[in-house]
């Protein structure tokens, strides 16, 4: 493991490293998928959230996880991850769980969004759609596949499959309701999204896209715009659809 991932763990504590080779929750032996988990920023207890994510996705697949907790608890930082435009080099699939809106330097953004375009899967999660909120350019948000700048309050949203036979959903009980999150209004759906599921806002009784899929450029991009609170984290449901997600996003098969 590199000292960059040594150091993350030691600081968040959580789960090990699986060993490259080992034998895979299936009991099928493979090569570990080498997953960069890229968190910190504002709002969100993300040491927690990391290890729950981490956890779940161990019971479908070995993984080789490198986490990149930087940035501190604010709104804004240019993390020195990026400074590489090889940063994403050797990943099967990386996962933004960050909160950093008030950053909006264009060649910083978009040294991250390159490398995505040509062809490193991604996982979006929640305050990731409204990191980088500030910039002019939209290079984040095409990204995403979604335009977000706000949200509505915390409350207990049902979720309406729209895609029910996708893979990434096959177990999602009908008429699952979220435990207490926010809503995220997206104002715009960019093309090649297919929404997997909505929520109904409580304030203007619109729907909005909640999970979905996106291809931007040469990658496979999952995305969800819920997993603010310890309590959604802690859902098997989110925790199973979002481990299928990322499968999906690497290109594993699901099953």
């Amino acid at each position: 493991m590199s000292n960059r991932s040594m150091a993350a763990w030691s600081l968040l504590g959580v789960v090990a490293a699986t060993v490259p080779g080992c034998t895979s929750p299936r009991g099928t032996a493979q090569a570990p998928l080498r997953v960069l988990v890229v968190t910190g920023g504002c709002c969100h207890n993300y040491p927690f959230q990391t290890a729950q994510l981490t956890n779940a996705v161990g019971q479908h697949v070995a993984v080789d996880w490198t986490i990149v907790n930087a940035g501190g608890n604010g709104t804004r930082a240019m993390i020195p991850l990026y400074d590489s435009p090889d940063w994403a080099k050797g990943f099967q699939v990386v996962v933004h769980n960050e909160c950093f809106a008030d950053t909006a330097d264009p060649t910083y953004i978009r040294r991250i969004t390159q490398a995505h375009r040509e062809g490193v899967p991604a996982v979006v999660i929640h305050c990731a759609m409204h990191t980088y909120r500030a910039a002019v350019e939209d290079e984040w948000r095409e990204f995403l596949g979604v335009t977000s700048r706000r949200h509505d309050h915390m409350s207990r949203y049902p979720v309406v499959k729209t895609a029910p036979n996708h893979p990434i959903l096959s177990g999602m009980p009908d008429g699952w309701t979220t435990p207490m999150d926010e809503l995220y209004i997206v104002e715009k759906v960019w093309p090649d999204l297919v929404t997997l599921a909505n929520s109904r806002s409580e304030r203007d009784g619109k729907d909005y896209p909640v999970i979905w899929t996106h291809q931007y450029g040469r990658a496979r991009v999952f995305g969800t715009t819920y997993g603010h609170s310890d309590e959604t984290f802690s859902d098997p449901v989110f925790l199973d659809y979002v481990s299928r997600g990322l499968l999906w996003a690497a290109g594993v098969p699901l099953k």
